[in-house]
């Protein structure tokens, strides 16, 4: 078994740890109730990056306030910082190690304002210019493809979530998830489509929208990164606006449309793509569509739609795994990839 499979099975038991040594923490609320908060500021890179996509909506909702993302190159190649007055600054890396995002947290401090580390290493730099420091507890991750860091990046930010408005209810579904998740990762490689016919394909689309925005993007870099496919995500309002236009007959099409409010947005798209002549690959809950979808990749029944992301992801990363090894590649070591990326 690949690394990449190994740590893909493992992010039940990654969630659970997390919750278990980082969810009793009422310090995790703490910056976000001083009174001068106005907005929230994420610095993130790749995968980290999608699993802010995710804060922007949760914690949007959670403190009612902007959540936008950082620009590093004004704190590190321009050295023009912002003023960050009201700002709440997170940096996502799951190495900490990143210098463009320590760099925004290290200018946050010397202004002033609270700041938060989400990272899978205690001792890396990004943890040191952070106030509260939330460790992700995924454990050693091995294969360059991140999936157990990735899926504890959105646990540690629903931890957030909770801990802001200290919701007992939200607190209760998220500690339901590891076993939500072990049952998805049973779905996903027990009762899995053939995806044969996907393995010459040259690129591909994703569309989400909502809290499943940011799965989207993630999806589309797991397909990219382990098989060099051209791959792009888009929101149902996005593609409509012209890029459309790039999809032919028997382009693959992934919609990730769980039960919620953005499911019909979504969903709306569908009569376009079935018109194109595209082949959908549709994960959902929901079996009218994975009824009309060509490749039906299915989620479990019964989750929250704030926490669908933890679970939506799962059959993106498996079928993102199994069409890599059909073109006959290294999972675990994509080419040109390194399992750490130090940007400026």
């Amino acid at each position: 078994m690949s690394w990449l499979e190994t740590e893909l099975r493992e992010q039940p038991a990654a969630l659970a740890r997390l919750l278990e040594r980082q969810g009793a923490r009422p310090e995790l609320a703490a910056p976000f109730k001083r009174d001068d908060v106005r907005y929230v500021l994420i610095a993130s890179r790749g995968s980290s990056s999608n699993a802010a996509r995710y804060a922007q909506y949760v914690l949007g909702r959670a403190h009612r306030v902007p959540v936008m993302f950082a620009t590093p190159s004004l704190y590190t190649i321009y050295a023009q910082p912002p003023r960050l007055d009201g700002a709440v600054v997170i940096g996502i890396s799951q190495s900490g190690a990143s210098p463009d995002v320590g760099a925004v947290l290290a200018e946050a401090r010397r202004q002033g304002r609270p700041t938060i580390a989400l990272t899978n290493d205690d001792a890396s730099p990004l943890a040191g210019e952070a106030d509260v420091v939330v460790s992700l507890e995924a454990g050693e991750e091995r294969a360059v493809a991140a999936t157990k860091t990735y899926l504890n990046s959105l646990g540690a930010i629903a931890l957030l979530f909770a801990a802001i408005g200290d919701d007992g209810v939200a607190r209760a579904e998220l500690e339901r998830m590891p076993a939500v998740l072990e049952k998805q990762i049973a779905l996903s490689f027990d009762e899995p489509p053939p995806l044969t016919e996907y393995a010459d394909a040259v690129g591909a689309t994703v569309v989400a929208r909502g809290v499943n925005y940011g799965t989207g993007f993630e999806i589309a870099l797991k397909i990219r990164e382990l098989s060099g496919l051209v791959v792009e995500a888009y929101s149902p309002a996005d593609l409509m606006h012209g890029p459309i236009a790039a999809i032919q007959p028997g382009w693959p099409v992934v919609v990730v449309a769980p039960t919620g409010p953005a499911h019909d947005s979504v969903v709306d798209v569908v009569p376009a793509l079935t018109e194109r002549e595209a082949r959908l690959l549709a994960i959902s809950d929901v079996p009218a569509l994975l009824e009309r979808s060509h490749t039906p990749l299915p989620l479990v029944d019964g989750v929250p739609e704030w926490l669908s992301p933890l679970v939506a992801v799962v059959p993106g990363q498996v079928t993102a795994m199994r069409i890599a090894q059909l073109r006959g590649l290294d999972v675990d070591n994509p080419a040109g990839l390194l399992k750490i990326t130090l940007t400026r």
